[in-house]
């Protein structure tokens, strides 16, 4: 199965590295869009539910596999609910990309993303055998996001980029639209994030599937730094109260969605 999986990568994604153009042409002018598109998202699938054991495995067994389902489910839903506004869009300013190439090159995009995610993974698993703090796990994770989330939306801009400028089938000002929809992708995946949590889960805490916090995640972002800033022996002297958080939230409605 491993070398299966490799092997379907390797195909699918990694020849980008080799021969950028040729690369993007296959993605456009496949005379097999279906099993592509299959092929891409068996792999966002597989790489998003590895990465998702690994981060539940801070908590439990079962939040790990809890995870991993949810972080599948998080990107799917993240492209199902922004792809189409932005198809539109671009097909009313001009795009002569068809749907299923536009889906393409944006799953491509996302496997890239997720791979390198899961390249993290080691480094993952070595802080927490190293007993790392809870909060310190979760902006880690929130960097390997956006460190890899870059990568893979470059992937999909450079593809728009071709299209643009060797193919004729997509307006120069397509490529600038798609930088302001990276930012609505990221809104609409930090808020489904938040809805799908907890994703590490808190090992204080007993397993749930979902979790009813109040705040949002930028308030429990900030938290979390400033949990992180505090020494050892300040948190085992500083009893934080509920009405001492700012907006009167409980404790837990700080947690961040992860």
């Amino acid at each position: 199965m491993y070398v299966k999986v490799i092997n379907l990568f390797s195909r699918e994604v990694f020849p980008r590295f080799h021969n950028k153009d040729e690369f993007f042409n296959q993605l456009i002018e496949d005379r097999q869009p279906a099993r592509r598109i299959i092929n891409l998202f068996l792999l966002l699938f597989i790489f998003s539910f590895l990465y998702g054991l690994v981060m539940g495995s801070y908590h439990s067994v079962v939040q790990s596999i809890a995870a991993g389902i949810k972080l599948p489910v998080l990107f799917s839903l993240t492209v199902i609910i922004c792809f189409p506004a932005f198809y539109i869009i671009q097909y009313i300013m001009g795009s002569k990309l068809r749907l299923h190439q536009m889906i393409i090159i944006m799953l491509t995009g996302l496997v890239l993303t997720m791979a390198i995610m899961v390249s993290f993974a080691p480094i993952v698993v070595f802080f927490l055998l190293t007993g790392s703090d809870y909060y310190f796990l979760q902006l880690l994770h929130i960097s390997i996001f956006i460190l890899s989330g870059i990568f893979g939306m470059k992937v999909v801009i450079d593809a728009l980029k071709y299209s643009c400028e060797k193919m004729n089938i997509y307006p120069k000002v397509g490529v600038e639209i798609f930088r302001f929809w990276i930012v609505i992708i990221a809104f609409v995946g930090i808020q489904l994030a938040w809805n799908l949590r907890p994703f590490l889960g808190d090992t204080g805490k007993p397993f749930k599937l979902f979790r009813s916090y109040e705040g949002n995640f930028y308030t429990a972002l900030i938290y979390s730094f400033q949990q992180l800033s505090k020494s050892e022996k300040d948190k085992e002297h500083t009893e934080i109260k509920p009405h001492q958080i700012p907006g009167n939230l409980p404790f837990d409605s700080l947690r961040t969605p992860f």
